[in-house]
């Protein structure tokens, strides 16, 4: 790239322009890294789905061949991950119900007595107490990939942060459509933890131009932010 002349922008241009510049280093720097998965390469990437609607648009199917894929709760409805984390007990009722657990041997949750007679579950020992996305981030990172890009963190609502924010809201075991956004502190607090955890790990959190950066997250050298388009470019999607 071309040096940059600073005394024909703003302060603020300047910044902006400077961002976007570290953004296109980014992606380009990812894109060359990347290659499809083989005996050598199998543990390079992870990704883990938060339930989040920044990911609405990115086809999960087509990242099956380039890593394992950690998702949470109703994301069974619709796409089978390699790992389901369900921490709400509601969640795995449902599971059982559906009979979804009498072919699936991945869903990991905490344990309970509500479901202590049901079969065919993984249970985290011991219990970390933590929400759901956060609990399958910290599964992901005890598998030690190299990269973890993570769909569908939020954190705010929508509306201004007034809505809840989640692919599902509206059906069964979730807030309707119109009812209000969820805390987010807790979770992420949680992420925090998992990122401050596993500084060998190199974190992408996959946001939308709108989408919430908290300031806490800003502060870590082996997290960065990347856009749903530059994703999308990185792995090919369509």
């Amino acid at each position: 790239m071309a040096k940059l002349d600073k005394s024909k922008y703003t302060k603020q241009q300047i910044k902006q322009l400077l961002a976007e510049r570290k953004r296109i280093k980014s992606v380009k720097h990812i894109q060359e890294q990347i290659v499809k998965p083989n005996e050598h390469t199998n543990k390079s990437y992870a990704f883990v789905l938060g339930n989040g609607t920044s990911r609405k648009d990115i086809d999960l199917h087509q990242l099956k061949e380039f890593g394992k894929i950690y998702g949470c709760n109703a994301l069974y409805r619709e796409f089978d991950p390699d790992y389901l984390i369900c921490v709400d007990v509601k969640m795995i009722l449902e599971l059982d119900r559906k009979n979804h657990l009498t072919t699936h041997s991945n869903v990991w949750t905490n344990p309970n007595r509500a479901y202590r007679n049901i079969k065919n579950l993984n249970f985290f020992t011991p219990s970390k107490g933590w929400s759901s996305g956060p609990t399958a981030l910290h599964l992901a990172t005890t598998h030690k990939p190299k990269n973890i890009f993570i769909l569908g963190f939020d954190y705010k609502g929508l509306n201004l942060g007034k809505s809840v924010n989640n692919m599902y809201a509206g059906t069964p075991n979730y807030k309707k459509t119109t009812d209000p956004a969820t805390y987010y502190g807790n979770w992420l607090k949680q992420t925090k933890q998992c990122i401050k955890e596993n500084k060998d790990i190199k974190f992408y959190r996959v946001i939308t131009q709108e989408n919430y950066v908290p300031e806490e997250l800003n502060s870590f050298n082996n997290l960065e932010h990347i856009l749903v388009e530059d994703f999308k470019k990185m792995f090919n999607i369509l």
